[in-house]
């Protein structure tokens, strides 16, 4: 007699067969990279005027609401703004994306902590994000591929 375990393995295996045939292995890191660049460099955008400007309300944001211990807001304006920028760039080109992804992993931390510890679901997608970059790598689609950077 067949459990009803063994009835549903059949159809899971089909499925989970699909799924990797349909999926090449450089399409999840490359996904993973694209959408999680998008968030932190979006973030970013909405601080500065122009290039790279940093707009009057963004010092007030680290002055009143993201205020962190140990760096002056203005300072922390600046870090955070190019951090936004630079390593969403590098994690969408796959260029030092173990670099990349730690950074942006220690920026969701200090975020977390310090400025919005109930955004954890946020923080905890972003990191789930983040985490198998930092762990594995760009994936077969990247600069650091291409370079033989690990």
């Amino acid at each position: 007699m067949t459990s009803i375990a063994d009835w549903l393995r059949k159809p899971f295996a089909t499925v989970a067969d699909l799924a990797e045939t349909l999926t090449p292995d450089w399409l999840p890191p490359f996904i993973a990279r694209l959408g999680i660049a998008a968030v932190f460099f979006q973030s970013g955008r909405t601080k500065v005027e122009g290039l790279l400007t940093i707009t009057p309300s963004a010092y007030q944001l680290f002055e009143e609401e993201y205020k962190l211990p140990l760096l002056s807001p203005h300072v922390a304006a600046h870090l955070a703004t190019y951090a936004e920028h630079l390593f969403p760039i590098l994690l969408a080109l796959g260029l030092f994306t173990r670099l990349s992804a730690a950074a942006l992993l220690v920026m969701t931390l200090i975020i977390e902590i310090f400025v919005y510890p109930d955004a954890w679901p946020t923080h905890l997608s972003w990191a789930g994000l983040l985490l198998p970059l930092f762990a594995r790598g760009g994936g077969a689609l990247s600069i650091d591929r291409l370079l033989n950077i690990r």
